[in-house]
């Protein structure tokens, strides 16, 4: 099927109470991995690239890569720039097909930001692309976190409001790579932010975080959950098990087959976790992008 745009998929998570898993689209056999695990469990998934991957492989060839494997695909699969950092970035995913984006002006002050998302909004609604928005700062697991960072929800109302985003990620808690510590997330805090205003939230940071803080999230209106680091690691870890094993091997396709089932079994772990199985067919209605 067609490149699907994430707005769907994640008010239908909004209504029944599920999310959306998005994993990184870092390599082809991670591609194959995640949307083989989405199609055995009929999950919708998202393919999430950050500015770092566009440089590292190539626009053109990651929206093709991405956008045949949907193609190709049972599920609903939606192609996400995650932490677009400017918005020519936005501009440049917005034409090479992307179906969802994400601008990222969180380290500006505040009215920079809802000024800096506030454009991006009206470029891509005029493709009917819709745009995450990040407010606060979710920072690196190996800092140390203070509340002072995280979302207000006062200013994530105004923020909304104003710039009309589609998905706000809130900072209670989480961080991106490995945790260091227990995760604490600020639930209450999560909760305040999905009454005031009323859209789909998305948890950066979630490779670490426990099964049921992901439940309590999702009950407090988290609809996207990105998993990165738990999925790199098993791909990195099984390519040395397996060179090390057979040290003697050159064909890339037996090098990599097996780090594409590691790949696979941490997503359909984290689909399951998140409780995105068997929705499929709702995730698709209206959705496709053609």
């Amino acid at each position: 099927m067609p490149l699907t745009t994430t707005k769907e998929m994640l008010l239908q998570a909004y209504r029944d109470g599920y999310a959306v898993p998005a994993f990184p689209a870092h390599h082809l056999e991670i591609v194959k991995g995640v949307v083989e695990a989405a199609e055995e469990t009929g999950s919708p998934v998202i393919m999430q690239t950050t500015p770092a991957t566009v440089h590292h492989m190539g626009l053109a060839h990651l929206a093709s890569m991405v956008r045949i494997a949907a193609e190709q695909a049972a599920v609903p699969v939606a192609l996400h720039l995650d932490h677009g950092d400017s918005f020519n970035t936005v501009a440049r995913c917005l034409r090479a097909g992307y179906t969802s984006v994400m601008i990222d002006g969180s380290n500006l002050p505040f009215e920079e930001n809802v000024a800096l998302v506030k454009r991006a909004v009206e470029l891509a609604h005029a493709v009917d692309v819709p745009v995450e928005a990040e407010l606060g700062t979710i920072g690196e697991a190996e800092e140390t976190r203070s509340t002072g960072r995280y979302t207000d929800p006062a200013a994530a109302e105004t923020f909304v409001r104003t710039t009309g985003v589609d998905f706000l990620a809130p900072s209670f808690g989480t961080a991106h790579g490995t945790y260091q510590e227990e995760v604490r997330l600020d639930l209450e805090r999560l909760a305040s932010i999905s009454q005031r205003t009323g859209i789909p939230l998305v948890m950066h940071g979630a490779s670490g975080v426990p099964r049921e803080d992901l439940h309590r999230s999702i009950r407090r209106g988290i609809c996207k959950v990105n998993f990165s680091t738990e999925l790199k690691r098993a791909f990195a870890d099984e390519l040395r098990r397996f060179l090390t094993e057979h040290p003697g091997e050159s064909d890339p396709r037996k090098i990599f087959r097996s780090a594409r089932e590691a790949v696979k079994k941490v997503a359909l772990e984290k689909i399951f976790w998140i409780r995105a199985e068997n929705h499929q067919r709702s995730a698709q209605k209206g959705g496709d992008r053609s």
